[in-house]
């Protein structure tokens, strides 16, 4: 075995299930710098779902079939090239493709921050920025796959929830942060003029597009001078060996169940709110008022998720993935049945049932985010693990767009029991296969 050797850009001996021939400053360093660039990768990833009940406010010509559409192509995009970004780690290296994503970044906030000035800009273009904000979601594949080279599978959980846990956090991030940006004039761009609102109100929807653009230019730089790559290396047909390891195929089922569902109700859950329960509901032609504004509670979901993500690695490492994944899927099957029972409502006071049943469901979407997480690495070899990992990611991200597509072609409640009875399926399939005592692959 080579002596580890950390002086240059690749890493020579490096075997992190082998004390001496692991660095963990190098492990830990290279954690914060990915998991800093997936923060502001997830804000770019769901900077739509932020914008999009402002569109409306600030004079688009938009329907709410249209305003669904913008929130889910991200999820479409970002499907597709994690589908590219799954292959990419052992190709191109942990720095440049953390440096190089970074830089991809500007794009679609440098769009957006242009085309919301002007509400004569076409759908089509909103269209297409919105799927460029699918960059944000697309790279994750490539993220955890490459982080996971650099830790021991001791501590495999820990290491990837964590920075999964957090970079998730982007998702509230733009949705908490977003509406207080467009309340006032960003300092140094203050001489842009603002939108105005129905009411002639001032909102500045610029700032969330371009708020973030100094730290992901600042991520890039951090990831071309300090991170290093591992001497992994391996071309698209020798990673296509996942397909043929059924695990991969029924970790994909469970964790578009966990993050599929998790990601695509957390893009829509402004627009869901206001269209059962606001402004655009059945409810405000009744006539009633004060009614619940979707982008006060949009960031609540994602920020449960993702800290519980990041509370439940510890938890996975010491017990079993297996096992928390059965109960997130059991979990969300209740609570997602739950939440159908009031998406027909009858007066206002339905609302705050359907909002903790959501909350809920995203308590226990965290629980299995951190289970998913964990029970691959275990139960796959390392590098089959990272590809398996990459393509479960790819599938998943595909969440937005379906949930997006869903509710505007059919009715809400049809849609939740139809996640009810997919979330009681993969219970059973966890159950069999990871969960139960005696079970092939407990993880």
């Amino acid at each position: 075995m080579s002596k580890l050797d950390t002086t240059g850009r690749v890493l020579s001996g490096w075997n992190p299930e082998e004390p001496e021939s692991w660095d963990a400053g190098i492990a830990w360093r290279t954690l914060a710098i990915t998991t800093f660039s997936m923060v502001i990768a997830f804000c770019v990833f769901f900077l739509v779902s932020a914008i999009a009940p402002k569109l409306k406010l600030i004079g688009f010509d938009l329907t709410a079939g249209q305003l669904y559409w913008l929130t889910a192509m991200p999820g479409l995009s970002g499907g597709l090239i994690r589908l590219i970004y799954m292959f990419l780690p052992p190709i191109m290296g942990t720095r440049r493709l953390i440096g190089i994503s970074s830089l991809l970044y500007l794009i679609p906030m440098l769009g957006w921050f242009f085309a919301v000035q002007d509400t004569s800009t076409p759908y089509p273009v909103l269209l297409l920025l919105s799927f460029l904000c699918g960059i944000g979601g697309g790279t994750f594949s490539g993220y955890m796959p490459s982080t996971g080279y650099f830790f021991p599978k001791r501590l495999s959980g820990t290491a990837l929830n964590v920075q999964a846990g957090l970079g998730n956090l982007g998702m509230s991030i733009i949705q908490m942060v977003g509406p207080w940006l467009m309340g006032f004039g960003l300092l140094g761009i203050a001489f842009i003029a603002p939108q105005r609102e129905a009411d002639n109100h001032a909102i500045f929807v610029h700032n969330a597009a371009i708020f973030f653009v100094p730290w992901t230019i600042l991520a890039a730089v951090l990831a071309f001078t300090l991170l290093k790559d591992v001497p992994v290396k391996a071309n698209i047909r020798q990673q296509i060996d996942i397909f043929g390891n059924a695990n991969t195929w029924c970790m994909t089922l469970l964790y578009v169940l966990t993050f599929g569902l998790f990601s695509g109700f957390s893009a829509q859950f402004g627009l869901l709110i206001n269209n059962t329960f606001g402004a655009s509901s059945s409810l405000a032609q009744a006539g009633y008022q004060n009614l619940p504004l979707g982008a006060t509670y949009a960031f609540l979901g994602p920020l449960i998720g993702s800290l519980v993500r990041v509370a439940w690695g510890p938890l996975c490492d010491r017990v079993s993935g297996g096992f928390w994944t059965f109960v997130s899927a059991v979990g969300m099957a209740i609570t997602l049945g739950w939440a159908a029972l009031y998406l027909h409502p009858d007066s206002p006071s339905a609302f705050r049932p359907f909002l903790w049943a959501m909350l809920v469901m995203f308590f226990f979407a965290g629980i299995g985010n951190a289970g998913t997480f964990k029970q691959m690495p275990m139960i796959m070899p390392k590098r089959q693990a990272g590809g398996a990992i990459g393509f479960t990611a790819a599938v998943a991200c595909f969440g937005p767009f379906f949930v997006g597509v869903a509710l505007s072609a059919m009715d809400a409640a049809v849609w939740f029991w139809i996640c009810a009875a997919y979330s009681a399926l993969c219970a059973i399939i966890c159950w069999i296969r990871y969960a139960r005592p005696g079970a092939p692959f407990p993880g």
